[in-house]
């Protein structure tokens, strides 16, 4: 089996469709790493306090609600190349720009202008996501999707890689603004593999108008006969793997581990792991099918949790830790190529930028939500305890995964669901439709709050022993400070999504008689 999944691999990799896709996703994880990274540990290295620091994470936010302007990229076409392949090519030359704009005031910087000009970077390589994204599900054929996926999240890591770890080595060395310069050079180099990138076949019924681009596909996807329970299992397929990553740093930490363990453990053992685990996800899921593949990754990653569980109560011994972190990355570097796949296979290609934007960010919303929880479960259980629970989150996404893809079959219920619609009731009037899409805002926006402010007091618990939630209430909605606002954000923002996914789901649903 695994002789044919090679040769497979080598069969569709000299693709010219895979191979352009594969080296663009060098100029997707290379901003990442940037933003990500390279620029907190400049900072750091240049003597700018944490707080400060802290509050320059915020340039990341462009990558969280992406969704909001992928509309543009379905609906308008730039005048350079035609479709997602201009607006790729429109955003790398921004994006260089960008960089090299940063590089520019290196030198001599002003931490505002460092933090404009990384959310420019931020806002730009958000944008280019988009439309790389959009144009691989117009471009790819069923064939190709688990080995390009799975080849594209390598090239995706060793992007981030060489502008979070590589860069951030040599730049005290080289010099901040050489380094970035350098790192600017290789988007600018990557832009003829995009104007030599394949065409993707005509996509019919394209939106005509933006709110066709920003509407229909909401309603398109929630009129499908399994529309709540795809959602479901899109939250909840990695929850266990993100509740276990989310605080991995401070548990080493606290296990007493060495700064050179963690560095090397993270830095390298576990870039190198998921790496490994993106291609042989990508031709473990060509091989046995996108559905085996989600239950076999979908086990072992939940499984790959026990390592971690397993040193939790030993001394430091660094073995033991280099094995459990190759594990779990690898297993969730797999688990994340057929988690990837689905997603493609369940976006519709004349909607490829929204629909697959507004996916990927229910897939990280259980990533961005899991931190709080996992601090407070911690606190709760205990290290041990705490990872061993992890396992058991596996549990309700492999439920999901049985209701419309029991193990054995090939997505034949996604595949059709794609297709298929629910017969529409009796339509709802558009009044109606404003009142209940307010009213769910509203309802979204109260709970984000409250839930925020909840597990803000369950953070401060652990040092004050007292739970208030009174003072994290009152500093979100009067916020004091910029984490306070981008709380209060988060929150209106999560309202009107919610708001705008009822009123969808009514209009593609209708009444009931």
């Amino acid at each position: 089996m695994l002789t044919r999944a090679v040769t497979e691999f080598k069969k569709l990799l000299p693709n010219h469709k895979v191979r352009s896709l594969v080296a663009l996703s060098l100029s997707s994880g290379l901003p990442l790493g940037l933003v990500l990274f390279l620029v907190p540990g400049w900072m750091k290295k240049s003597g700018v306090d944490i707080k400060t620091i802290g509050i320059l994470t915020l340039v990341q936010v462009p990558y969280a609600f992406k969704f909001l302007w992928s509309p543009v990229m379905d609906r308008l076409a730039p005048p350079t190349l035609r479709g997602k392949r201009g607006w790729t090519l429109t955003t790398q030359l921004l994006l260089a720009a960008s960089v090299f704009g940063l590089a520019a005031v290196a030198t001599d910087f002003t931490v505002a202008g460092v933090a404009a000009l990384s959310l420019l970077v931020s806002f730009f390589s958000a944008s280019q996501d988009i439309s790389l994204d959009g144009y691989a599900i117009e471009v790819l054929t069923e064939e190709e999707q688990g080995i390009a996926i799975g080849s594209r999240t390598a090239m995706y890591r060793v992007g981030m890689w060489l502008s979070g770890n590589i860069a951030l080595t040599v730049g005290p060395s080289l010099g901040w603004n050489v380094t970035i310069a350098l790192l600017g050079v290789i988007l600018l180099a990557l832009m003829p593999v995009t104007f030599f990138a394949p065409d993707p076949v005509a996509v019919t019924n394209a939106p005509t108008s933006f709110r066709a681009a920003m509407w229909d596909p909401l309603v398109g996807f929630l009129s499908r006969p399994r529309a709540l329970e795809i959602v479901a299992f899109v939250i909840l397929y990695k929850l266990a793997d993100n509740l276990a990553g989310a605080l991995v740093r401070p548990f080493l930490v606290e296990q007493g581990y060495s700064d050179f363990d963690i560095g090397v453990g993270s830095g390298t053992v576990v870039v190198i792991a998921t790496i490994l685990g993106n291609v042989v996800g990508g031709i473990v899921t060509t091989r046995i099918g996108v559905s085996r593949a989600l239950w076999v990754f979908g086990i072992i990653q939940g499984l790959s949790n026990a390592g971690y569980a397993l040193i939790a109560n030993m001394p430091p011994e660094r073995t033991a830790l280099y094995a459990a972190m190759a594990v779990e990355s690898a297993t969730s570097g797999m688990g994340s190529v057929a988690f990837t796949v689905l997603l493609v296979k369940l976006t519709e290609k004349r909607f490829s930028a929204t629909q697959y934007a507004l996916m990927s960010s229910l897939f990280a919303l259980s990533r961005t939500l899991g931190g709080p929880p996992a601090g407070a479960l911690v606190y709760a259980l205990g290290w041990r305890d705490f990872f061993w629970l992890t396992i058991a989150m596996a549990i309700p996404g492999l439920v999901m995964l049985r209701r419309f893809a029991p193990w054995g079959s090939e997505l034949h219920n996604v595949d059709s669901d794609a297709q298929a619609t629910v017969a529409p009731g009796v339509p709802w009037s558009r009044q109606a439709l404003v009142f209940w899409a307010m009213v769910s805002a509203a309802a979204a926006t109260t709970l984000g709050i409250l839930v925020g402010a909840t597990l803000s007091a369950l953070k401060a618990l652990r040092e004050t022993h007292v739970f208030d939630v009174r003072q994290p209430l009152l500093d979100t909605v009067v916020p004091q400070s910029w984490s306070s606002a981008i709380d209060l954000i988060s929150a209106l923002v999560f309202g009107l999504m919610t708001g705008v996914a009822v009123a969808a789901a009514m209009a593609a649903r209708g009444k009931r008689p």
